[in-house]
């Protein structure tokens, strides 16, 4: 959604303009690190192919975005097929944030009375929070079918892969010594932020008070930022469990 809002003819805004290849120089990254890891035939190069495709559908979709924007001239092409990148990055980070619970054993935590519990309170907290910023007094326009999906798609769907990770940590405190611990930080902080950034922008297309070069483009920054660096560390930190063992 980096795209989302962009005005031709923004002049002196490098930034806006650069800060979006960090997602496809992270997903290409993460590509070449899964295959080190076995790719599909391993549980940690499936979760790390996983977040990298997301990455990937994030910079499809500011592509198609930017395609609108500076081609036909529409400031905010929301929805359109730039949404089946950013909406297909969700699917893969909830896929991938599965596969880090699975592979700290969250199908084994969660059969106890507090796994059940946190699956349900986690995901709760964040759609709760979602609906007082974002959908409180929101106005249901039925004509635009598409738009009151992906409005609450969004929020819904990522609220699943946060729990996820925040499920995985609170696991991991006793996995392998806890090394697992800082590279999931790393990823919770990242989806976290790219969270808030959805909803940001949400929130601020809505009311039409989005603008190029914002606080809601920096945040989209730091998660992408914070994204590869959380494939490398994972990367890593097995790599330090494996010689370990």
């Amino acid at each position: 959604m980096l795209y989302r809002g962009l005005q031709a003819g923004v002049e002196n805004n490098l930034f806006t303009l650069v800060y979006p290849w960090i997602s496809l120089v992270g997903g290409v990254s993460g590509i070449y690190a899964a295959q080190k890891w076995g790719g599909f035939k391993s549980l940690l190069g499936k979760t790390v192919l996983m977040f990298s495709l997301g990455l990937l559908f994030q910079f499809l979709g500011q592509a198609i975005y930017a395609y609108y924007i500076y081609i036909n001239g529409i400031e905010v092409p929301y929805p359109s097929l730039g949404d089946i990148g950013y909406f297909g990055s969700v699917i893969f980070y909830i896929n991938a944030a599965y596969l880090v619970a699975k592979l700290n054993g969250f199908h084994f935590s969660v059969r106890s009375f507090q796994g059940k519990f946190l699956s349900i309170i986690i995901p709760g907290i964040l759609l709760i929070s979602t609906y007082f910023f974002f959908l409180d007094g929101y106005v249901f326009d039925w004509s635009d079918k598409l738009r009151i999906l992906l409005d609450f798609g969004y929020p819904f769907g990522e609220a699943i892969y946060v729990s996820f990770a925040i499920l995985a940590l609170l696991i991991s405190r006793n996995i392998s010594g806890g090394l697992m611990k800082k590279p999931i930080l790393f990823l919770i902080f990242a989806l976290v932020i790219q969270y808030f950034s959805d909803v940001m922008f949400l929130y601020q297309s809505s009311r039409e008070t989005w603008y190029v070069g914002g606080v809601n483009d920096f945040m989209y920054l730091v998660s992408y930022f914070l994204m590869t660096l959380s494939l490398i560390e994972l990367g890593a930190t097995f790599s330090k469990i494996s010689q370990e063992q």
